[in-house]
């Protein structure tokens, strides 16, 4: 029970790495509030599994990449759960396209979300824990996309880079606060973002064919790492980034 007693906050947890985040989180003893974007039925279920757990669950509906979302979900989940101890930034899009024709509303869109929603959303939280005075963890979801590059991600792995470099900068600036920063950064996840991506079993075997565990990661496998780094068991650590890639980026070198 590594966060018996916290509430645990996560964006994009309708689904995938948000949704395990969030369901690892409420098993540690958190309450937990997530956010989503579309998924009315995906966001309900996760908050009925946590419920069922015996947690208390909230869910807001809103587009991180608009400013106004981040401060809504802050303020509403303070209401509903009385604080914030730890931030998961998760929300992210990665529709894949070639560089030399990016549509400029896929290239903004996806900034938008991915690093835009992300420094707001940090923000938000991290003025709350602030204002609480009793310090807290932020974990950003960044992805192997921050070291290596992506022949129909270059919209993308920049903005990874980019909450990478967040979280570094981030934990210089709120170490004074007691708030800790820091970032995972999972390999190949099978998750929506790259269900049709991977949808060729020769690509899907090509790709665990890189990976030294010999397989592709699951949602679930960043749940751990994420409330490792949310808990007092990481009490030293920020600024840090976490591969959770089943070993990929050291066999790429």
């Amino acid at each position: 029970m590594l966060l018996e007693g916290k509430v645990v906050l996560v964006t994009g947890a309708s689904a995938g790495i948000g949704r395990a985040a969030a369901i690892g989180a409420a098993r540690h003893g958190a309450d937990v509030a997530i956010n989503y974007n579309s998924d009315d039925a995906g966001a309900d279920s996760c908050v009925a599994e946590i419920a069922a757990m015996g947690r208390r669950a909230f869910a807001l509906k809103g587009d991180v990449a608009e400013r106004s979302t981040a401060v809504e979900f802050v303020a509403k989940a303070v209401a509903a759960l009385g604080r914030v101890d730890v931030f998961v930034n998760n929300a992210g899009i990665c529709p894949f396209h070639a560089f030399l024709d990016m549509p400029e509303e896929t290239f903004e869109r996806t900034m938008k979300v991915n690093l835009h929603g992300a420094y707001y959303m940090v923000q938000a939280a991290a003025n709350q824990m602030v204002k609480q005075g009793h310090g807290g963890a932020i974990v950003a979801v960044s992805s192997i996309s921050a070291l290596v590059g992506g022949e129909f991600q270059t919209h993308y792995t920049p903005t990874k880079a980019g909450v990478h470099s967040l979280m570094q900068s981030a934990a210089i600036a709120l170490g004074k606060h007691g708030i800790r920063c820091n970032s995972v950064l999972p390999g190949t996840i099978l998750t929506d973002i790259n269900k049709e991506d991977l949808a060729d079993p020769a690509k899907r075997a090509y790709m665990a064919g890189r990976i030294p565990l010999g397989r592709l990661g699951a949602a679930e496998d960043l749940a751990g790492p994420i409330v490792f780094l949310a808990s007092d068991l990481a009490a030293y650590v920020t600024g840090a980034a976490l591969l959770v890639d089943g070993g990929m980026f050291v066999n790429l070198q």
